[in-house]
Order: structure tokens, then sequence, then C-alpha cells
């Protein structure tokens, strides 16, 4: 490890020869962002989190190699030390929180840690505009690819909210982008050639207009920060350093002019994106824009929901303050520290990275956190105020690697970019550049720069543990993707059987087969897949297929076992089998997670129900029904509990309530609505639903369906030509 201050002047130098790899390092970081899955069979982050770490592990053989003779120390620096202390806590947390979540942990921070130290090592001064053009050409491909969805209707990735780009959602790549966007500005603020200056002008106007499209507050926020308080501050304190201060002022106006006259023309082009034309939220970038960043306050909805997680974060934080949850163990754990009767499941993030870094790692986390927050702010002081030559020579780099971490850091308090692969590696070489500065501008301190010692029997030990990291990296991306193709195609078969509207027909007999092959195969290679699998297995429970659905829940919890919507379907699997007394012992476990959680609620209605205790079954219904509680099973068995008891009016009121909110169950709520009013001897009110019911099917097996619960008496008046017309014209 470092020695003594007597080898400062080894700090000064990076290797001559770095084997290729800060520019393996710029190409993972420019095609993180630029490349995407032209399918679903993978999750783009997958694939993303493949080329970074692929990227990361060349890079790093490539740099042994070409330092496998050398004797001078390398470099080393002390923010190293914190990745590295996320990664020990990640690897102690295998021991006694989550093994497979700490270990998903632990290689990240790996990955993290290699990268930043790469940068110490590799990103010379002349070699920063390398990586300033892969992280500007990453953004620009991504931002294109954008703009094909918005404006051209482009599906050639998958998307979640749109336009998403590469990122499968719209807010990644927004967040990606404004990290970004100080390298894009500081290549133009260093061009000398006004034809570059003004094609790198048109580039920014892209990415601001790119931000815009998608609406993310969080990235309209720091984009606003950076363009009118940071951009300006920098260019004003090292303007000496940047060409732009020598432009004529003719260039200066026209090229501020072209950026805004880009963000305004391309700002007022609508959509034809009929998906974004229905999120109601603007047809225009600048539209979006401005509506999104007016959503902003007390209704907003996603807010909203933020402020459930962070709160239950907080509960977490103060019940486990010093070992924290687990490395990864949030999505796991936040369950247990829920206000009571919440129930949110779908996030595997707490959409705030300082929150979720306390709650897993608690006193590890907030060290973490402080000595980071130190470093950044001694280097701003120091890149404000540069002490001689080297440190002036590096400081519009310094300011715009600082002013990257300043949009990272915003974001992060509202999402999850850290997580990410492409945001990730752009923040890990942003420290490593920061750390390279560090030791040219000679801070030998222990938190500062450091040599490291290095001699060629450490350089081929090194080598040898890259070559054996390469090896697991391919086959760990190997079998990740496997079990995702296996689980998506599953998932995606069993998604087209229920669209047919008859999925049970015996001519899907071999489909069936292969949903539940695909399924098995892939559980076997991904237990712990949480995203995908359970979605298999609620289209097997449509279908009626409670003994297949309920083993695929079972293998979900035995990885995740206190999400308690899955607990409960577990329970109604079993209660649908005959099963009452497994049925119950799988309420109870979900009852000392979340007692008054709607799915709960529902569960206890629906056992004291099919148990034959109706009388108990009524009362509890009528109690959560009070409360506000708002869930399909228990709303549609307060409904037959009713029409059981004769309570006709409160069974209609019913039956209305659960059309409306649902409306998939219309036209069967209008079939029992029907045979509801032929028990209040109203026949003729009877024989509209009827028809209403059968002309509102969806398909012809539903239709069928329906047929078979009229009355036969009544099913001929029904279902006879013109009865429909008939009826309406009445």
């Amino acid at each position: 490890m470092p020695t003594t201050a007597a080898l400062s002047s080894d700090l000064a130098r990076e290797p001559a020869r770095d084997g290729w790899a800060a520019g393996v390092l710029a190409l993972a970081v420019f095609l993180a962002p630029a490349l995407g899955v032209p399918t679903e069979e993978m999750l783009q982050d997958t694939l993303k989190s493949m080329i970074v770490s692929f990227g990361a592990l060349a890079a790093a053989l490539l740099f042994l190699l070409a330092q496998r003779e050398r004797r001078q120390p390398l470099r080393w620096h002390g923010v190293l030390w914190l990745p590295l202390l996320l990664l020990a806590h990640a690897l102690g947390s295998m021991i006694w929180s989550h093994t497979y979540l700490a270990g998903v942990e632990a290689v990240r921070w790996f990955v993290f840690a290699l990268i930043a130290w790469l940068g110490l090592n590799t990103f010379s001064r002349e070699r920063l505009p390398m990586l300033a053009w892969a992280i500007h050409a990453g953004a620009l491909v991504a931002t294109i690819w954008a703009m094909a969805q918005f404006w051209g209707g482009l599906e050639l990735f998958p998307q979640g909210p749109r336009p998403s780009s590469t990122f499968i959602n719209r807010n990644f790549y927004a967040e990606y982008v404004v990290c970004a966007l100080p390298f894009g500005a500081l290549l133009l603020a260093r061009a000398r050639a006004s034809a570059l200056a003004f094609l790198l002008a048109v580039s920014l106007g892209l990415l601001a207009t790119g931000i815009l499209i998608t609406g993310t507050r969080s990235a309209l926020i720091a984009s606003t920060l950076l363009v009118l308080a940071v951009f300006p501050l920098v260019a004003w304190r090292c303007r000496a350093r940047l060409a732009f201060s020598r432009w004529s002022r003719g260039l200066q106006a026209g090229v501020l002019a072209v950026i805004a006259t880009t963000v305004l023309l391309l700002g007022v082009l609508p959509t034809s994106n009929t998906a974004i034309i229905q999120e109601n939220f603007g047809t225009t970038p600048i539209e979006r824009g401005l509506h999104r960043a007016q959503q902003i306050g007390p209704n907003d909805y996603s807010l909203n929901l933020r402020m459930v997680m962070w709160k239950a974060t907080l509960t977490a934080i103060a019940a486990r303050p010093l070992a924290g949850l687990g490395a990864g163990a949030w999505e796991n754990e936040i369950p247990r520290y829920q206000a009571e009767g919440s129930q949110l499941e779908t996030d595997y993030y707490v959409h705030n990275e300082f929150l979720q870094l306390v709650a897993e790692y608690g006193l590890v986390g907030w060290i973490f956190l402080l000595l980071l927050s130190a470093w950044l702010l001694a280097a701003a002081w120091r890149t404000w105020a540069p002490a001689g030559p080297q440190a002036e020579a590096d400081q519009p780099w310094r300011a715009t690697l600082l002013a990257s971490l300043f949009a990272l850091m915003l974001v992060s308090s509202i999402g999850f970019p850290w997580r990410l692969a492409a945001t990730g590696a752009l923040f890990a070489a942003c420290l490593g550049a920061l750390a390279a500065s560090d030791a040219r501008m000679g801070h030998l301190r222990r938190w500062s720069a450091q040599p490291l010692r290095w001699s060629p029997r450490i350089a081929h030990v090194a080598l040898g543990l890259a070559g054996v990291g390469l090896v697991l990296a391919f086959s760990i991306s190997q079998r990740a993707a496997e079990s995702e193709q296996k689980l998506v195609r599953s998932a995606k078969l069993a998604l087209s059987l229920t669209a047919t509207g008859n999925p049970n027909a015996p001519q899907y007999a071999p489909q069936r087969r292969e949903v539940l092959r695909l399924v098995r195969e892939g559980i076997a290679l991904n237990p712990h897949y949480r995203k995908i699998t359970p979605m298999v297995a609620d289209e097997l429970a449509r279908w009626g297929d409670w003994k297949d659905a309920t083993w695929i829940w079972e293998s979900v919890l035995s990885s995740r076992p206190n999400v308690v919507a899955i607990l409960t379907n577990v329970a109604r699997g079993y209660a649908s089998m005959g099963r009452i007394d497994r049925a119950q012992a799988w309420l109870e476990q979900a009852k000392r997670l979340q007692p008054r959680a709607p799915s709960v609620r529902s569960l206890e209605v629906i056992l004291a129900a099919r148990g034959g205790d109706e009388p108990r079954a009524l009362a509890l219904a009528k109690a959560a029904y009070d409360e506000g509680i708002s869930d399909y099973d228990l709303l549609n068995t307060y409904f037959l509990l009713a029409w059981r008891a004769k309570d006709y009016a409160l069974a209609q009121k019913l039956l209305d309530e659960r059309m409306q909110a649902w409306p998939d169950s219309r036209a069967r709520g209008l079939v029992e609505q029907g045979v509801l009013a032929l028990e209040q001897k109203q026949q003729d009110r009877a024989l509209q639903s009827f028809r209403a019911g059968l002309a509102a099917a969806a398909t012809p097996q539903e239709r069928a369906a329906l047929e078979q619960e009229i009355p036969p008496a009544l099913r001929a008046q029904v279902s006879a030509p013109g009865s429909q017309t008939s009826s309406s014209s009445r």
C-alpha cells in the first residue's frame, strides 16, 4: 500500500502506456447509453450492466498487461476506500441479510471501485477530452433515439414511460443526459473552430430538448440550475483557460443563438406518438416541460408515492441505525416498516439514493456520504482557488466533473441513478478523473492521492484476478441473459393466451405446457427474479390454474418472504384449491407484516366466507369497505355476500362500484345485475341487463360463457337475432 511522501513526484505522471485502457473505458461509457436491446427478452439495464462490467474488466486487463513489468508505484486515492467500504459491508451482508441481493451489491461496488481506480491511473489531462467526447456522444445518440420515439413513433426498443430512448424509462434517460450535459458544455467552451462550435451548440440544444420531452422534474431542475448558475459561474472563473473567451463577440452571440433556436424550434413541434399524447402532459417538448414542472406540489401523485416510501425508509433507519437492513435488502425488508395499512410493493428502490444507502448500510452508509461530501467540497474549493500551474490547467476539467456530480446528486434525491449501469459508470468515472487531478496537483494526504506500491509480481497476480473476473462475468451474464429470456418468453406467451379469451381451450394445451416449461427453467437458473416471475403466476391464476400459480408465487417468496401481496396470493391459491388450513397459515404470515393491508383485509373476508361463516365475513367486509379500502376481491366478495343476504340495494350499489372501478368486469357485472333483477321479479329489467352484458362481451368466448349464466328459459329471448336492437329501441 502507500508508502511515503518522498514518492510524490511519481504522482505527477500517469503511465505513458495504459494499453488503451482509458480508450476502452471511454468506449464503454459511450456504448452504455447509446445501445439498447430491440426485444423484450432482455432488460435494457441488463445489457448496459454487461457493457459496463466487461468494459471495466477488459480495461483492467489491458492496463495490467501494460504495467506487468513496471516497478514504479501506481496511484491510490483515499476516495477509493469509500466504495470498498460499501463492498465490504455487502460481503458481510451476504451472511446475515439477503445473500443474493447483497451479492449483487458487492459486484456493483467492485465494478464501481475498479472504474474509479482505472480512471485515477489512466485519465491524464491529455486523455480527458476523449472521455468527454465519449460521454457527450453517448448522451447525443441516446437523445436521437428518444426524439425518433417522440416524433417518429420509433418502436425499436421496448419502452415503459415514453420516450425512454434505450433506458426503458424516460426518467433514467433524462437523469443520464443531465449528468452528461456539463461535458458537452466544456467541449463547446474549448472549441477553437467556429464550425465545431456551431455543431456542438446544436448538439447541446438537442440534449436540452431531450430533457424537455421527458418532463422528468429532477432533470429539469438540475438542468435549469446548471444553465442559469453553474455554467455561467464556471465560464467566468475559468475564462482564461477556455477558448470561448477568445471568440469574437459575434461568434459568442451566434453560438448562444444556435442553442436557443434549436430548443425553441424543436420545442414547439408536436408529437405524433399516440401513447405520449394520451398521457395529457402536453404534445410539444416545451409544453411537457412546463406541465410537469407545474405539477410539483402537495397533490402530485408521483411525489406522494415517493413520500410513502421515504417515510417507511426513515422508520427503517430509526429501527436499524448501525448495521442497516443489509446491502440491497430494502425491497425485501421494507414491508416490515411501512405505515399500518399501506401496501407499496411495486418498487424495488427508495427513489432517494441517500436514504436507501443509509437504510441498507447503516453507519457505513453515513460514513460514505459524509466523507464523500467532505472530499467533494474540498475539491470544489481547490478548483475555485487553484494553487500552482497543474491546478490551473486542470481547473476547467475539475469544474466540469464537479458540475456533473452536482447534477447527479440532485437527481439522486428523487431517483436511483447510482443503481443504473450507465449513470453509475459515469459516477465512478467522474470520481476517478477527479482523483487523478488531485494526483497531478500533488495532494499527498491520507484522503488524497498516494503512491501505490507496484511490482511485476503484483501485476501478475492482478492479471490473474482480472482474468478470473472476466470468466465469472461471462458466466454470470450468460446465466442472467438465459434466465431473463425464458421468463420473459413465458410471461409473453401467458399474456397472449389470456388475450385469446379462452386460454384453457384444448388447442392451446401445447402453449400452456410451454409456459410452464419456460418458467420452470427460468426459475431454476435464477430463483431470485422478482420482476417477471410473478407475472406468469398472475396469468395462470386468471385461467384457474391455481396449483401452478401457487408454486410459482411460493418460489418468489423463497427469495422475498416479506412481500404481502404475494403472500396473500399464495393464500388465495390454497383457498381456491380447498386447502383452507394452508391458506389460513399464509394469511397469518401476511397479517404479522401488515395486518391492515388491503389484500390482507380482503383475504380475511374471502376465507371467512369460504369457511361458511358468512355473518362474520359480511361484518369484516363492511368494516373494510367503510374504511375506504379499495380492492377488487374485497368489493366482489362483499357484493356476493350482500346478494346472498338478500340485501339487493347494497348488492346493486357494490356491483355498480365494481363495474365503474374495474371496467373489464362490466360484461359479467351486467349479467349478474340481470340475475339480481330476476330475483326481484323484474323480468324486463333482467332481459335488458342480459342483452347489455352479452353485447359488452369482449370476445366470443366470453359471450358464450356469459350465456351459460343466464337462466335457460330466458336464454333464447336474449340471444335471438334482433333482440339487442329491440332492447335498445325500448
